[in-house]
């Protein structure tokens, strides 16, 4: 068995402001799979911009051609309506 390392890149920076390049060279490196979270867990980003999942894997796969995309967390609760 063979390991393969992926990373993680979290949503705070915006298309033109660096973010796809992120991606692109996440790619680059020759990660096979890179992921991104949908809330902000950490501190030191909640006052900041932070992009949902959603959009994020959108924008990666529109620039990025071999590179596996995934969430780490997604969620679901305040995009969910149930209908009554």
């Amino acid at each position: 068995m063979s390991l393969r390392p992926s990373t993680v890149i979290l949503p705070y920076r915006r298309r033109h402001e660096g973010g796809r390049a992120t991606w692109v060279r996440a790619e680059q490196l020759g990660f096979p799979t890179a992921y991104t979270h949908d809330h902000p867990s950490w501190r030191s980003f909640r006052d900041g911009p932070w992009s949902g999942a959603v959009p994020t894997l959108t924008a990666a796969a529109a620039a990025t051609e071999r590179l596996r995309l995934g969430t780490l967390v997604t969620s679901v609760k305040p995009r969910s309506r149930i209908a009554a």
